[in-house]
């Protein structure tokens, strides 16, 4: 199977490729980069990861990576990136093209396919309001909700998870954890329940060591700047007790750091996930060995209440749970011990190789 997957950079995480990747003077050399900084590596498929001939990866939205392949095979410099990805898949002869970016790269992209690709999969684990991604054979994504919608709407949908980075191992057995509970996302107006768990949560410093990496929405990063004092935007402005413990954003292998330093991950989904749970933190925090409290839903198989992590469903209960852990630190480590065999085994990159190769069948 020649394999194409496109993938997109979260716009706080360019800083960060750009400075690591400061003396990469080609594609090869800037995706290798982007590779081995691990960013996202719970979706990238096995033979991306590894780097197989028949696999070629790319960010389509990365305009400095994308610019590069186009110079080194000689398109124009004002080669919309469209385009240049497109000729990605034609000199790559694609067989199977995984689309993890389907709201940029939709139904009018598809129908310029060369006819090499016989099969069109796309990842899409969010609302998606004005998305036309229905041409592709297949949509996947690890929240049945989301497939249901899709289903609804006359398209094929599967199930289909994220997968422990094995570069995760050395993280998870890391036993020096001085942070007792870390928190690393969003903050914005479609974080509203999230934000009354942090701050609760947040209360409980200075006893507890508490850290919460948070990226600003625009809103709230106005109302906390010095003219935005003067406006009317109280209501995106943190509370004093998430400002006191927060600090910036983290992303790649700077993450996995954090979390080997943590007891404890606390975990909330944005307020339109609806029920359905399972985002890539969880993943992150039970394969690098700290102990997930995440609120309460429908979790993935494995990911069980009391056992392999915990749950809460109010902030007071958020707090409890945190206080019990951090009391009886022996059931901590079990219970993210328990949860991190669960992604070492049950959602090992194998097993979602295979998984992957299976739905390609269907699709």
């Amino acid at each position: 199977m020649r394999l194409f997957q496109n993938s997109g950079i979260y716009p706080a995480y360019l800083p960060r490729l750009n400075r690591l990747s400061a003396k990469a003077s080609s594609f090869r050399e800037r995706l290798d980069v982007f590779l081995d900084d691990r960013y996202g590596a719970c979706h990238f498929l096995q033979p991306v990861l590894q780097r197989t001939e028949t696999a070629f990866f790319t960010n389509g939205d990365d305009v400095v990576l994308q610019r590069l392949w186009a110079q080194e095979n000689g398109l124009a410099p004002d080669t919309p990136l469209h385009d240049i990805l497109l000729a990605q898949i034609e000199h790559h002869r694609t067989e199977v093209f995984y689309n993890m970016d389907p709201m940029r790269v939709g139904n009018a992209f598809l129908r310029r396919l060369p006819g090499c690709v016989r099969k069109t999969i796309a990842w899409r684990a969010a609302p998606s309001a004005g998305g036309e991604f229905g041409d592709h054979d297949l949509l996947v994504c690890n929240f049945p909700g989301i497939l249901q919608g899709y289903r609804d709407q006359g398209w094929k949908a599967e199930y289909f998870f994220p997968a422990h980075d094995p570069e995760m191992d050395p993280h998870a057995a890391n036993m020096d954890r001085p942070i007792d509970v870390l928190f690393v996302g969003g903050y914005s107006r479609h974080h509203r329940q999230r934000a009354v768990v942090l701050e609760a949560v947040a209360a409980l410093a200075p006893g507890v060591n508490v850290r919460l990496h948070l990226d600003r929405g625009r809103l709230t990063r106005l109302a906390e700047s010095l003219p935005g004092r003067l406006l009317p935007l109280e209501e995106h402005r943190r509370p004093a007790a998430i400002r006191a413990t927060s600090r910036d954003p983290i992303f790649g292998r700077e993450l996995y750091e954090a979390i080997s330093r943590s007891k404890i991950v606390l975990n909330g989904a944005v307020d339109m996930a609806g029920q359905d749970r399972g985002n890539m933190r969880c993943f992150e925090a039970m394969g690098c060995g700290a102990l997930l409290v995440s609120d309460a839903g429908v979790y993935p198989d494995g990911m069980r209440n009391g056992s392999t992590m915990l749950t809460y469903a109010t902030p007071g209960e958020a707090v409890a749970r945190i206080r019990e852990a951090l009391a009886d630190h022996d059931r901590l480590k079990a219970v993210a011990a328990e949860g991190l065999g669960v992604m070492q085994t049950k959602y090992s990159k194998a097993a979602q190789w295979a998984e992957f190769r299976r739905l390609v069948e269907l699709a």
